[in-house]
């Protein structure tokens, strides 16, 4: 764990601030008059707070220096969707609502709320124990990760390294995505908010179309949607809008995944360009789309090949050394 620890106090001070004084100033840069001054300030914010954000934890574990930067990332980018919504006239939040909204939940959508605090929402004892039940399972696959990786210790280099890493990610997976995020979705719904779970059972997924765009990570979907899809999307189409979505989901995981490592460039715009292809195959190709949804299996396991074979070019090999496989003490 070390890889997620500062090497002092002032690093950790900074980050901070950074993300006091973006939580701050978003809240009236979002209500600006002109939405072009307020769409460039936000913008502005983003590529300033993740710079600042890099350069204050330059010489920091890579840990840590992921963490400042996804949250600088985060926080900046619900600025510019704010911006959005707010110019298309669809309601605004009080500052209450927007620092619960920026600080304390995932997802992408500020309209929810509006109504916080309310009376509870249904399904708040549903979404704990979903979330109960899928950390569990996540630290046991993470403690059989460990397990593997002490077990193989004479074994061949490669393999010591794929099980565990087999293991580990959908570990951590469940305890991030399917655990703690169904956690602060009961905490929410229990507070009035109309939240609902941002990863919505995406084994289930028959197409690209279907996982990108209403399964996986739809705090995801919702920003390049509102950041960029839509302001696109009328002047230069809807293929055009959409690629260029998948080519943004890259630069962000480029911030998110290489730069803490600063190695690995490329693989995660390649992985993302990859699936945009792909989808677009999907809605032009009409055969295609016609055989994935009259043979489910069939656009399953179409899926699923899409998405698993590319992943070593998306978690590259400085990427796991350096962030996931110090999280359960596995040094190679």
């Amino acid at each position: 764990m070390n890889a997620y620890l500062p090497n002092n106090t002032w690093p950790l001070s900074m980050v901070v601030a950074i993300l006091a004084f973006a939580t701050i100033t978003g809240y009236f840069v979002a209500q600006m008059p002109s939405l072009r001054v307020s769409r460039w300030t936000a913008w502005s914010m983003v590529v300033y707070g993740v710079i600042l954000a890099e350069q204050t934890t330059g010489q920091q574990p890579a840990g840590f220096r992921m963490l400042a930067i996804i949250a600088v990332l985060l926080l900046t980018m619900k600025v510019v969707v704010t911006t959005e919504v707010y110019h298309a006239n669809k309601g605004k939040l009080t500052f209450w609502q927007w620092l619960s909204f920026a600080c304390l939940w995932v997802g992408m959508r500020p309209a929810i709320f509006r109504n916080v605090p309310g009376p509870p929402r249904t399904e708040v004892g549903a979404y704990m124990w979903r979330g109960f039940k899928n950390i569990a399972i996540g630290i046991f696959l993470a403690l059989s990760a460990r397990y593997l990786w002490l077990a193989f210790t004479d074994g061949p280099t490669t393999i010591r390294r794929i099980l565990p890493t087999i293991l580990l990610l959908p570990g951590i997976s469940l305890i991030l995505h399917f655990g703690i995020f169904n956690l602060l979705t009961a905490w929410w719904r229990w507070m009035g908010a109309q939240c609902d779970t941002i990863f919505r059972e995406p084994l289930q997924s028959i197409s690209l179309v279907e996982f990108w765009g209403r399964r996986w990570n739809l705090a995801f979907s919702e920003m390049t949607t509102l950041a960029v899809h839509r302001p696109l999307r009328g002047t230069w189409g809807h293929t055009t809008a959409t690629l260029m979505s998948f080519t943004f989901s890259g630069l962000l995981h480029e911030l998110a995944i290489s730069l803490p490592v600063r190695a690995g460039f490329g693989g995660p715009m390649l992985y993302f360009l990859v699936h945009g292809i792909g989808m677009s195959l999907e809605t032009r190709w009409s055969t295609l789309s016609t055989l994935i949804q009259r043979h489910p299996h069939l656009g399953r396991l179409w899926t699923f090949l899409w998405i698993v074979l590319p992943l070593p070019i998306l978690f590259h090999r400085p990427f796991l050394a350096g962030c996931v496989w110090p999280l359960v003490g596995l040094d190679y």
